[in-house]
């Protein structure tokens, strides 16, 4: 049974997870359809005096749009063996294809925030959006622009206050 847990209570796996398999972001449009994306980026801290996570999407994905419309997302991070439909979910995109029939993910609904969470996942993250910022090219060093944006299609950073946080420790603590 999923349990409560501090937002940060589990980083140190959740990093290791997302560093070797990516995490799958969920949103839903003003339409209420789910969509779902993987994501190799994400940072957390407390922010404002709250717990935040910030994620990163580009204007040119799906899950954008949806995130501008509705301001909800979750974070799902799920065990080593569907490392192929994380992949899956990271290439294809949702305008395009039903991505949770496509791999077998299946979406539901979260206790707090109208975007489901993925029911296979291990730990969950609900979050509001609270404040979001592009990254300007200006301000990245060159570095970091020429690896992480040679085509120039930059990233909006997304902060998500966490209203919930829950997980499956006995499942988390067994792959670490």
């Amino acid at each position: 049974m999923k349990q409560p847990i501090e937002p940060f209570e589990l980083w140190r796996e959740i990093v290791h997870l997302m560093t070797r398999y990516g995490l799958l972001l969920c949103s839903v449009g003003s339409d209420g359809k789910p969509n779902v994306m993987a994501i190799g980026w994400m940072t957390g801290g407390i922010v404002w005096d709250k717990p935040i996570l910030c994620v990163f999407v580009r204007p040119s994905r799906y899950t954008y749009s949806r995130l501008e419309e509705v301001g909800e997302f979750t974070v799902n991070v799920l065990p080593p063996e569907f490392k192929d439909a994380i992949e899956l979910c990271g290439t294809v995109s949702g305008k395009d294809a039903d991505k949770f029939e496509r791999t077998g993910l299946k979406p539901v609904p979260a206790q707090k925030v109208s975007v489901p969470i993925i029911e296979q996942g291990i730990i969950h993250y609900e979050c509001t959006v609270v404040h979001k910022n592009d990254i300007l090219c200006q301000f990245l060093s060159e570095e970091i622009a020429r690896y992480a944006y040679p085509s120039g299609n930059f990233h909006r950073v997304y902060f998500g206050k966490v209203v919930a946080s829950y997980a499956l420790k006995d499942a988390v603590k067994a792959l670490i």
